[in-house]
């Protein structure tokens, strides 16, 4: 019998055993064992690194918040009138017919 592959006694995960750490769970945990918000935790130690002149700290806490910002922030708005969506449209539709029109040629 071979001994690679295949179902192995008592192995996995225990039953009942959480099958992974959430982010909320995790921030919960932070502020229960450190009695501040995570938010304020980071906030603390980006002033610190400030303060410390550290300045390749600082540039990552700059970028670790600015993503956080950036992906909270980002919307799309549409402000384009009916006729240049149709404009749009038209033309969306006669390049993939001229696409389509090519593949059928190369065949």
């Amino acid at each position: 019998m071979s001994s690679r592959g295949g179902v192995r006694v008592n192995a996995g995960r225990p039953k009942g055993s959480v099958a992974k750490v959430t982010i909320s769970s995790l921030l919960d945990s932070i502020e229960l064992q450190g009695g501040q918000s995570y938010t304020d935790l980071l906030t603390q130690d980006f002033l610190a690194a400030r303060r410390g002149n550290d300045s390749g700290l600082t540039a990552k806490y700059h970028n670790l918040i600015l993503n956080k910002v950036m992906a909270t922030m980002n919307s799309i708005e549409v402000s384009n009138p009916q006729d240049e969506v149709d404009a749009k449209s038209a033309a969306f539709t006669a390049a993939l017919a001229k696409i389509t029109e090519i593949a059928a040629t190369t065949k």
